[in-house]
């Protein structure tokens, strides 16, 4: 009779607690709002990527007419950009975990990144095929290729769990979708990116909860294919060498970084002004790419350099709050490699336009021109933003 009278106290708490968590008649539950610090973080970064931009690339383009081309463009990108945030971020998130969503990305990465490199299909720019032109809009694969690698790694280290502590059955599988991206990439070649997407799989790892021996040979292993991959072609070698000095090949392979250094010199503490700056009057090449990051230094100073090198960390620490409050191992993965990728990417190209990493041609994320980049950029912080509103529900 006490089991029985206990098993009826149970019934009766549990139908209390459920009448407690439902909503009162005529009030719905409604999505917790999205997670303001990404938000303001990323507003505060495009507004000032937009100054920088402009900045970068009126004095080129005013003689093709039109000071603002760059500009509007990444207007426009942002614009569409917004749209596919406001859309995903109401999108639960559940839905990327799917096999065959992320089977249909990683198929449509895969077949994009082997367009890439036929002739006729891919614009070859300096030596490099890395854009496809469809319709009169230019993009990279390899912009999508990230973040369809992000989700499948989020998938696959939530699928394995406890494998994650073993080298070669847990861990070296999983790095085989990573891998193929970045022989894929590397063929274009594009070895920043692909070795961004490396890194972050590594990250993503590390978060999975691999052991340390283990992240420790795959960074040995990593930098030996590095080394090789640099070594095994004069140019890279010299590309990888003229980093150390550029003023010593200024004539070749070491003349945009040194221009680069030249306008950081230039800016001093303070910067020369908005627009001031003289190395983007056709001495530092592609001054709204790759290297905008030193019109930021030249117009701003180190205070301007400093101010958008936080932008970035309050990005990536709200991001990474967003991950460590979600109570799903695959939504804090995921949320993790979405915020990393943007993080990794934007700490390489800040390397090497100040000459601490060879230079490679890796933009900026959110103030280098690129109106599709940008795109799908926000495009996945629609999905950080969902896993953000969907840790619980709040009532209206």
């Amino acid at each position: 009779m006490a089991q029985v009278s206990t098993m009826t106290s149970r019934k009766r708490s549990r139908r209390w607690a459920d009448r407690r968590l439902a909503p009162m008649p005529g009030i719905e539950p409604r999505m917790k709002p999205a997670d303001r610090g990404v938000l303001v973080a990323l507003a505060l970064l495009l507004m000032a990527g937009l100054v920088v931009l402009f900045s970068a690339s009126y004095y080129v383009f005013q003689d093709q007419g039109d000071a603002l081309t760059k500009v509007k463009q990444q207007l426009f990108g942002i614009a569409v950009g917004s749209a596919a945030m406001f859309v995903l971020s109401r999108i639960d998130y559940s839905l990327w975990r799917k096999t065959w969503v992320i089977v249909a990305m990683l198929a449509a990465s895969a077949v994009l990144l082997v367009l890439v490199l036929v002739p006729g299909i891919g614009q070859q720019i300096n030596g490099s095929r890395r854009w496809i032109h469809i319709a009169g809009i230019s993009f990279q694969p390899s912009e999508f290729a990230k973040f369809a690698v992000v989700l499948f790694m989020a998938n696959a280290l939530t699928r394995i769990g406890d494998n994650i502590l073993r080298f070669f059955r847990g861990i070296i599988p999983q790095l085989l979708v990573p891998g193929a991206a970045f022989l894929l990439i590397l063929e274009q070649p594009n070895l920043s990116t692909a070795g961004s997407i490396v890194i972050v799989a590594i990250i993503m790892i590390y978060i999975a909860g691999a052991k340390f021996r283990h992240l420790a040979l795959l960074g040995a292993g990593g930098a030996g294919v590095f080394l090789y991959y640099a070594t095994s072609a004069a140019y890279r070698l010299e590309r990888l060498t003229s980093f150390r000095d550029p003023f010593a090949s200024m004539q070749d392979e070491g003349y945009q970084l040194s221009q680069s250094l030249i306008a950081f010199g230039s800016g001093g503490l303070f910067g020369m002004g908005l627009g001031q700056g003289r190395q983007k009057m056709a001495y530092l090449p592609y001054p709204e790419s790759d290297f905008i990051f030193a019109i930021v230094g030249e117009d701003f100073g180190l205070l301007g350099c400093i101010v958008v090198v936080a932008l970035y960390l309050a990005f990536i620490f709200a991001g990474m709050r967003v991950a460590l409050n979600c109570q799903d191992k695959f939504g804090c993965l995921l949320a993790a490699g979405i915020t990393m990728m943007i993080g990794v990417q934007a700490l390489l190209n800040m390397g090497v336009v100040v000459g601490l990493l060879p230079t490679t041609g890796l933009p900026l994320p959110f103030f280098s021109a690129g109106g599709t980049s940008i795109m799908i950029f926000m495009a996945a912080i629609g999905i950080l933003l969902n896993i953000s509103r969907s840790n619980e529900m709040v009532v209206a």
